[in-house]
């Protein structure tokens, strides 16, 4: 029997920071793709220099990447291919903003096939919201519109570069995660597919604190000793937390999970480990998201994490340190003995989902 050859995929992405230009280049090497930038005056650069100086500089995109900052011709071009793929390129303070977009323009265009896909890691600071409850709460009276998560270990100058990389896309549709792997995967790019889209959530946007508590520690000169403990048993908070949402625990040893807090965690490009570092070194967090151009989404979304967790009984430690350090004036080394100091348990026990016995003995 012949082999049939899918469509190609018709791509479009919200968002030209580093990591939507960076898809949206790997995308554009295989299939239609249109990146829309949020200010004018960055499409027509992007477009005359094939460069996006402001987040990827040095960086040559292709030259069949098209841009747009109308979003009328995001869905014009969504329109003219049999599967088309948007992909919001947004932090999760657009996210909401963002899928209220993706909606409208639909209903206009009377879209009924439409795959959403996100890329954002973190929680709603305000609501501790995941990703995909924000966009199940403003699609819920769209028709034809599948949504999921794009996740992994994964720096965006890297992708750009076209060194190699693996990401997870999670949703419960099939065509959709076809659909993205059809996008993305070759050369590269591999892409795993998963259901558990709670799971690739919780683990995109906890590692995000655990990377900041291991830059402290890297500031402070704990050595790599300390630097490990906190890996190992920042994955024990990840993991009992997402169990708790609902996630599969097997999610968490995979790319979604240890690999995206090992990355996040030690990796020189990691905005969140940066934070802690500057931490570490005395300086105050105000001043150093200052000078920061790009979100370091754990400094966001730990309140949040914090509050989830007590809201189901979960013990997370570190986490709480990490809370103390930037928002309640606690020295990191006064944190660091504060962790240090909590009584020995079982590591078996103290890895467990519903580990959280004593909760009111957090620090």
């Amino acid at each position: 029997m012949a082999e049939t050859t899918a469509p190609e995929v018709q791509v479009a992405v919200l968002g030209a920071g580093s990591w939507g230009t960076a898809l949206a280049a790997a995308c554009a090497r295989s299939h239609p793709t249109l990146l829309w930038a949020r200010r004018p005056e960055l499409a027509r650069r992007i477009a005359d220099t094939r460069e996006n100086a402001d987040y990827l500089p040095g960086i040559a995109l292709p030259a069949s990447l098209r841009t747009t900052a109308d979003m009328g011709e995001v869905f014009d071009h969504l329109r003219e291919g049999a599967r088309p793929l948007l992909i919001l390129g947004v932090p999760v303070a657009g996210m909401e903003q963002a899928c209220r977009d993706v909606a409208a323009g639909a209903a206009r265009c009377g879209m009924r096939d439409l795959a959403v896909v996100w890329t954002c890691k973190g929680l709603d600071a305000q609501t501790g919201r995941l990703p995909h409850a924000i966009a199940e709460a403003v699609f819920a009276g769209s028709q034809g519109i599948s949504t999921g998560v794009l996740s992994g270990p994964s720096f965006a100058r890297e992708v750009a570069q076209g060194l190699p990389v693996a990401l997870t896309v999670a949703s419960t549709s099939i065509e959709l995660r076809d659909r993205v792997t059809d996008a993305l995967h070759g050369g590269a790019i591999r892409v795993y597919a998963s259901e558990d889209v709670v799971g690739v959530e919780v683990g995109g946007a906890v590692k995000n604190i655990m990377a900041i508590a291991c830059g402290i520690g890297d500031g402070l000169g704990m050595g790599a000793n300390a630097r490990a403990a906190l890996i190992t048993r920042g994955l024990a908070e990840i993991t009992r937390l997402g169990v708790a949402l609902g996630a599969q625990a097997d999610t968490f040893s995979g790319l979604t999970g240890l690999g995206d807090l090992i990355l996040t965690a030690t990796g020189d490009l990691s905005r969140n480990r940066r934070v802690g570092l500057e931490i570490g070194k005395g300086r105050a967090l105000d001043e150093i998201l200052g000078d920061m151009t790009q979100v370091a989404e754990g400094v966001r979304c730990a309140t949040a994490v914090r509050e989830l967790a007590h809201r189901h009984g979960i013990e997370m430690p570190i986490t709480e340190a990490v809370c103390a350090v930037l928002f309640e004036q606690v020295a990191p080394a006064e944190a660091v003995s504060r962790l240090l100091a909590r009584d020995p348990k079982s590591e078996a026990d103290s890895a467990r989902a519903d580990g959280a016995r004593d909760v009111g003995a957090q620090t």
